[in-house]
Order: structure tokens, then sequence, then C-alpha cells
């Protein structure tokens, strides 16, 4: 599967999240930004070079742990119906001008390289119920990039939904990434 804008978007993957069912009370929604990334997984697409050099200092100055949660479910309104988000993946990555630079790239509808390696411990990725549904725990307190995307069935684009969200020590957001 292809997933290059999400893995510039936030990061590579760290593993050891947890997928489950929300459970947590409705919290107040932000808006989400939807961006169309291109055709479906076949085609391959270049990378722009980053503008931004990995900050070592600004990332060495988050936590990588913490006691919050965010929770929620990836659909799509499309006119082929409502399009669960099954077996997508989730990422939750900290608002940086590292992470905000390829947000910026994500939203004009460009991929940048790859991630720096020392990203990976800020970064959190879950997948995706059979119904769309994530669970992501042990984050910490601060402002977040919490991103999945889907193919439109009727227009066989992957769609890649972006809300930010802030958490305070031991809260639990519960989101609606969905278009």
């Amino acid at each position: 599967m292809r997933y290059p804008i999400l893995i510039a978007l936030l990061g590579l993957t760290l593993s050891g999240c947890q997928m489950l069912p929300p459970a947590g009370l409705p919290q107040r929604e932000e808006p989400a930004e939807v961006i169309d990334i291109g055709e479906s997984q076949g085609q391959t697409r270049g990378r722009v070079p980053r503008q931004v050099a990995f900050p070592a200092e600004e990332y060495a100055a988050l936590e990588k742990n913490g006691s919050a949660a965010v929770s929620g479910r990836l659909t799509l309104d499309s006119a082929a119906g409502t399009v669960v988000g099954a077996g997508e993946t989730i990422s939750v990555a900290p608002i940086t001008t590292y992470s905000a630079e390829a947000a910026e790239q994500a939203l004009a509808g460009r991929a940048v390289e790859r991630a720096d390696p020392r990203a990976r411990a800020y970064t959190h990725t879950t997948r995706t119920d059979a119904n769309g549904h994530f669970l992501l725990r042990g984050l910490p307190a601060g402002e977040f990039y919490v991103s999945g995307s889907l193919v439109d069935p009727a227009s066989g684009k992957r769609r890649v939904v972006i809300h930010q969200v802030s958490l305070a020590p031991g809260q639990h957001r519960e989101l609606q990434l969905s278009r």
C-alpha cells in the first residue's frame, strides 16, 4: 500500500501504540483539512526537497509519551456513499516547524522527502478497525496533527484528512476524521 504523503507529513511509524474502538466522551472538534493527494495506490510521484532541516533542539524539548489519548473514526462522504476507513493508518505528530513544512506541502498536493528517522520517536501511529475506529493512548500533552487517508471510490483518489488538536495531560479527545 502507498502512504507517502502520510509518511512525509507525519514522520515514520512508531510501534507499540494500541487500537481499540473509542470509548471516551465527545469533545469539541476543530476544523479538519482535507487534501486530495492524487491518483490511488498505483502511481508514484516525485518528492520535493525539505527546506527545513530537522530541528533537533525543538524536538528535544518535546515529550515522547504521556497520559493523553485520541480516538475517533475515519470516514469520507463520497458520491459512492459513506466510505469507512477500514485498516487505514492514523498518525499523530507534534506540530513543529519541521512537520508544519510537510503539512504545508501536503496541502499544496506535494509530498516532501521522507522524514528524518529521529522524528519516529515523536510520531504515534495505529490502524483503524473494520468500522474505521481508532485509539492512540500514551500521548504527551501538546499540539498535534492527527492524520488519516482513504481512497474515494468515486474518483479513485486518495484523500488525506488533517486535524489539529491540543492535548492536556490525561485528556482524551474524540475526533471525527471525515469529510
